[in-house]
């Protein structure tokens, strides 16, 4: 994983700030299509391990807040948690997301609705590509027998890789849902998304789409329907502490492993993304709009990969550059 000026410590450019919140807006804009995961977006544009590691510094930091101050040890231990969040990535990653999430929303709504052949294999293509990045930094990353440096896959690797890819195809091959929006429902259904939302593969949309609060959560979006979307945010805090403190340990601990599940993850929700598919899922045979399709299937993927070569680029450039 790439280290940018900023998360080593240095001050940031400008420029570092307006790329984060393109990061963050890609994320949040891929949030709102069903079968594209924001962590896979994350994934691809080298933010993943920071966003996961951020965030946990940052739960661990409020709940030393509110079990230390109430006993008057103060705010030492909260503090050096909140100091080791990389606020100068995570602020403007953030702002970039929740302005897509709003701006995207409604025009989301109605190319998923008129589109949806068109838009499944823009993103199938994208998804196809991004393949390359959790499998290129788990090989990267040592196995444990490894003292270090590249080391391909193992067949153990590929039957992690494969098993999970068989469940995440299962997952989403399931019919979509249709429960009633009452608060228990609103805050299970937002804290499972969230999950999805760092799991690059799995689609937080998809899900709620699975569930039947993939509308009522858009149209609560449009509508600023405070009600509806004060429970959905207290199901995402939920859930994002009950889940990122285990993914921080894990890549930092057990990272290639980690990274091998995420790439089975990401193959598995290609099943999601196959642009011709029933009501119930069912897949098809090529067929209408096939010209458009593979078409737009090409583009995603060769955005995809302009964006790796261009970063791996970037990178080499850094590292070759001498500090000054």
């Amino acid at each position: 994983m790439t280290t940018s000026p900023q998360r080593a410590g240095k001050a940031p450019a400008w420029t570092s700030y307006g790329i984060d919140v393109v990061r963050g807006a890609l994320i949040g804009t891929a949030e709102t299509v069903p079968g594209v995961s924001g962590g896979t977006v994350a994934l691809v544009t080298k933010v993943y391990d920071t966003a996961i590691t951020s965030a946990g510094h940052l739960i661990s930091g409020v709940v030393r807040t509110v079990s230390d101050l109430p006993r008057g040890k103060g705010m030492g231990r909260a503090s050096e948690e909140f100091r080791s969040v990389a606020w100068r990535t995570i602020i403007p990653l953030l702002a970039g997301m929740f302005a897509a999430l709003l701006i995207m929303a409604s025009l989301m709504e109605v190319w998923v609705e008129e589109h949806p052949v068109q838009t499944r294999a823009l993103f199938f293509g994208m998804v196809l590509a991004s393949l390359w990045v959790p499998y290129s930094m788990s090989r990267k990353a040592p196995a444990k027998d490894s003292l270090g440096g590249r080391s391909p896959w193992t067949w153990k690797d590929g039957l992690v890789a494969l098993v999970t890819a068989v469940v995440v195809y299962v997952l989403v091959s399931l019919p979509p849902g249709d429960l009633e929006a009452t608060a228990p429902v609103i805050i299970l259904s937002a804290a499972v998304a969230i999950c999805a939302l760092v799991l690059p593969g799995l689609s937080g949309s998809f899900l709620l789409l699975t569930i039947g609060l993939y509308q009522p959560t858009l149209s609560a979006v449009n509508d600023r329907d405070l009600a509806y979307l004060g429970l959905f945010a207290l199901g995402a805090v939920i859930g994002l502490g009950s889940i990122v403190k285990v993914l921080q340990w894990l890549l930092e601990h057990r990272k290639r492993i980690t990274l091998v599940v995420l790439t089975g993850l990401m193959a598995g929700s290609l099943r999601a993304l196959w642009p011709w598919q029933t009501e119930e899922r069912g897949l098809l045979a090529p067929g209408d709009h096939l010209g458009m399709a593979l078409t737009l299937g090409v583009v995603g993927f060769g955005v995809v990969v302009a964006v790796m070569v261009v970063e791996a680029r970037m990178t080499r450039k850094q590292e070759t550059t001498p500090a000054a």
